[in-house]
């Protein structure tokens, strides 16, 4: 994990996913609250996983997710809230099904927006706001 801080905010980067290619980290940490960027569907390298196969984008979206939260010291099951930016709104049910699988019992607060595009031209964008620990 690299690392950055600004008085009390420390933010850091996962070595084990992409790097950020503009100007953000992955996390953020403010007290006890992480706050994790919009992952999208890259792989390692930075290359999208597919542009076509959407469950694809949505196993390495949940892959990033993880590795953001590892790197900052916590876990999906410390999960506050969750944004979820899909382009097609009828890829919904596969995502919902997924994530279920993923995220197991834990139900944290959710936002989902259908959105016009995003960077990539990917189908899905998460990010996500959790606690340490």
């Amino acid at each position: 994990m690299s690392e950055s801080s600004a008085s009390s905010i420390l933010c850091a980067n996962s070595n084990t996913i992409a790097q950020p290619g503009g100007h953000y980290s992955h996390v953020c940490i403010a007290g006890n609250t992480v706050y994790v960027s919009g992952q999208l569907p890259l792989d390692r390298d930075g290359k999208m996983v597919s542009t076509t196969d959407v469950r694809s984008q949505i196993i390495q979206v949940l892959h990033n997710l993880d590795a953001c939260l590892l790197a900052a010291g916590s876990s999906r099951n410390n999960l506050v809230q969750v944004r979820v930016y899909i382009q097609d709104m009828a890829h919904w049910p596969e995502f919902d099904q997924l994530y279920k699988d993923w995220i197991g019992a834990h139900k944290p607060a959710r936002c989902v927006a259908g959105v016009a595009s995003l960077h990539y031209d990917a189908a899905i964008e998460v990010e996500a706001t959790a606690l340490l620990g």
